[in-house]
């Protein structure tokens, strides 16, 4: 076993190694960019040296300066975890030259399964099945469309080079053909330096499984059983499980030892995952699950797999990297229960899931299961590099009770003021298809309007109405509008929740779980966060009146015009501003003799359902 260990990542695996690393003894070694100078995984290594600015291309993408921090800290070896340079040949055979173990693939073996063209030939000569399609060197744009023809449509249009869903489009129609492949070759050029493409049958019900196989110097290799990754959003990974659901015994078997043919074929040594593609339309069937592509390197969902045998892969990659056997040959290797990762991301689901970065001013992740996380609370998510908080892993003895745990961590997390798609996953967990299994990578994509929650619940709303009242700060007799000196209570209060106003419930018998940052009181609901507050006094008393001086939009839309401006004395029924939705204009109109006090929008604006857009006071007020 080597001395100590330098660890080329960042974030959870670098974490997740060193964790490994340490537990063995070894010395482990952090590199770190300028931009992760404050991150955990710097402080939890025994050494810690900068490497670089923040951008990736010039620290955890310069072989150069790695190469050096390794000589100046004495470093045996260099684990390159995922991403960044774990699948660099030229990277490896430096590491090697060096006179440094490089825990992972060979050389040889990384460029051989680097390229999807080659890699196929390879498993083809090897009796592995590919995926129908074109492989061939004739590049020609008239050659590629005869072969699309030829395979029939849709077809898939896939970057030689490419990964992670770059450089791959689909084709449903032969005169979309030579749009789409121009399309194709710009983003692979740009992203790979290689615009050459292959063309493959479009699978219309695929199931992604994955194989994690594992190989050692001496010969030997064995499979630790699949996953099931077909839970994506653009290509990319949500949620994965193991095993997967559907998959009889028989056609594990013949996928599992197809894997590992495909493992030999290449000499391959350590961590590995070959993945196929299914056609799930009618079931797993052996004769419908072709050979995609390798990735030789550790997978970021390795921990389904851990989850289900027991085993450290770590553990067995630093053990094979020093030319020890596996620590198990294949009838020692045991399948326990099941397991699901989901990543929780800092992204906005709500704004097209764009990356939502800052500082973490409030974090809580789930403390019973296990969670692979590269950041803590105060720590900054930043626009450099990819936007992952932390992996949630969840394992139970069924499908169902590993399911379950993960609903209720996922609907138990809080971020805040990063947005994040805990509530998705929260809401992914709990949806009647998902957990009937009746899923393929087009699932997020068609159920991503029930998936992604646009507004607070019912319950949500009324929770919020209680806290804000319960607050000692708050004043009752301008947050609730139907007070009476006899009779029952009107116990309705008008809040705003993000940029709407609602009417929620006051219901003392709600416990509400909210966390006041600075000057926000932010409401956590089901992994959602909503961040909440009493309307000014000029809203609410505008709501004590014969009507409610809030103007909301009845409906999503595009503001077309607006008749008034802030100041504007307006009388009942005056227009005020219009409203485009579903071809059809609507007015929203002045409820009552007033003056405007607050004008929301303006034309060219869209507005959801129930956004304030307009706030009029009567003229005594």
């Amino acid at each position: 076993m080597m001395e100590s260990l330098l660890v080329a990542n960042r974030g959870e695996i670098a974490r997740r190694i060193i964790r490994t690393a340490k537990a063995l003894g070894i010395r482990t070694i952090a590199v770190y960019s300028q931009a992760d100078a404050g991150l955990p995984f710097v402080k939890e290594a025994d050494e810690a040296i900068a490497i670089g600015p923040a951008p990736a291309r010039e620290s955890y993408l310069s072989q150069t300066r790695i190469l050096e921090a390794a000589r100046k800290s004495g470093a045996a070896a260099i684990h390159p975890g995922y991403g960044f340079l774990s699948e660099n040949a030229d990277f490896a055979e430096a590491v090697e030259k060096a006179g440094i173990v490089w825990v992972g693939a060979p050389p040889a073996a990384i460029r051989a399964m680097g390229l999807k063209d080659a890699a196929k030939e390879w498993m083809q000569a090897a009796g592995v099945p590919v995926t129908p399609g074109y492989l061939g060197p004739d590049q020609s744009e008239e050659r590629l469309a005869v072969e699309a023809g030829t395979i029939g449509y849709p077809v898939l249009i896939k970057a030689v080079a490419g990964g992670g869903g770059k450089g791959m489009r689909r084709v449903d129609r032969p005169q979309d053909f030579a749009e789409l492949l121009a399309s194709c070759r710009r983003e692979a050029a740009a992203a790979f330096g290689d615009d050459r493409v292959l063309i493959e049958r479009y699978i219309a019900n695929p199931r992604h499984i994955e194989v994690q196989v594992f190989a050692d110097k001496l010969g030997n290799c064995v499979h630790l059983f699949e996953r099931d990754c077909s839970l994506q959003r653009r290509h990319q990974k949500v949620i994965e499980e193991a095993p997967a659901p559907g998959l009889e015994a028989a056609t594990r078997a013949v996928i599992c030892d197809a894997a590992v043919k495909a493992a030999r074929a290449v000499n391959y040594v350590g961590a590995g995952t070959i993945e196929f593609i299914a056609d799930a339309s009618e079931g797993l069937r052996e004769d419908r699950i072709w050979f995609m592509e390798m990735n030789t390197r550790l997978q970021v969902e390795h921990p389904v797999t851990e989850a289900i045998t027991g085993e450290d892969l770590v553990l067995w990659q630093l053990k094979v990297a020093g030319g020890e056997p596996l620590p198990k040959m294949q009838d020692e290797i045991a399948m326990n229960g099941w397991a699901f990762e989901a990543r929780l991301y800092a992204e906005n689901p709500t704004a097209g899931y764009l990356p939502s970065t800052g500082r973490l001013e409030h974090l809580r992740l789930p403390d019973k299961i296990r969670v692979d996380s590269g950041v803590d609370q105060g720590d900054e998510i930043t626009a450099f590099y990819d936007p992952m908080i932390a992996k949630i892993i969840a394992h139970g003895p069924n499908r169902e009770a590993a399911l379950s745990k993960l609903a209720a961590a996922c609907a138990g997390i809080e971020v805040w003021p990063v947005r994040s798609n805990a509530g998705l996953l929260a809401r992914i967990a709990v949806d009647p298809d998902f957990r009937a299994a009746r899923i393929d990578t087009g699932f997020l994509d068609r159920h991503d309007d029930r998936l992604v929650a646009t507004e607070p619940s019912d319950t949500a709303i009324d929770t919020a109405a209680t806290a804000l009242l319960k607050n000692t700060d708050s004043d009752p007799w301008t947050a609730l509008t139907g007070f009476r000196i006899a009779g029952a209570d009107d116990k309705r209060v008008r809040i705003r929740i993000g940029d709407h106003l609602h009417w929620g419930q006051s219901r003392l018998e709600l416990e509400a779980n909210t966390v006041t940052i600075g000057e926000t009181t932010v409401l956590f609901d089901a992994g959602n966060a909503w961040p909440i507050s009493l309307p000014v006094a000029s809203e609410v008393e505008a709501t004590q009146g014969a009507g409610d001086g809030a103007i909301l939009s009845p409906m999503p839309g595009l503001v077309i015009s607006v008749d008034v401006t802030e100041g504007d004395r307006v009388t009942k029924g005056d227009r005020l501003l219009t409203v485009e939705a579903m071809k059809m204009e609507h007015s929203l109109r002045a409820p009552f003799d007033g003056i405007v006090e607050k004008l929301q929008v303006s034309s060219g604006i869209r507005v959801s359902e129930n956004q304030l857009v307009v706030n009029i006071v009567k003229e005594q007020d």
